[in-house]
């Protein structure tokens, strides 16, 4: 399955913005994805997962609250709504899915991997 990533911008603290990722492909397979970031000179952080079902969500503790996952299966798009973003939100974010519906915080379960989109959050 080929990942696309899309809706990175410029924006200013206190925006919102919502990124996307498309997928193509083997989309007849139940993935679990993820969103990921990572800023310069640092690791690649874990934000937020949601099962195929989309019942079951995983959200990293510093935007919980701010950011929320969806998905549309329809469309094989997640989504990954970010609200009140801060400077320090700024990095590429990038979407991941693994051939499970069972969502993970593991960088390391995901199989497939997005190009990433930036974000950039200025004060």
């Amino acid at each position: 399955v080929q990942l696309q990533a899309s809706g990175g911008g410029s924006v200013q603290a206190g925006d919102s913005l919502r990124v996307s990722c498309a997928a193509s492909g083997r989309t007849s397979v139940k993935y679990a994805v993820g969103w990921f970031r990572q800023a310069p000179g640092k690791d690649r952080e874990f934000l937020a997962a949601i099962s195929w079902s989309g019942f079951s969500t995983y959200y990293q503790d510093s935007v919980k609250g701010r950011f929320t996952i969806s998905s549309d299966n329809a469309k094989n798009t997640t989504y990954l709504q970010m609200n009140s973003l801060k400077p320090e939100d700024t990095a590429v974010y990038y979407c991941a899915a693994r051939p499970s519906g069972l969502p993970s915080r593991r960088a390391d379960d995901y199989v497939y991997w997005g190009q990433g989109t930036l974000v950039t959050v200025s004060s």
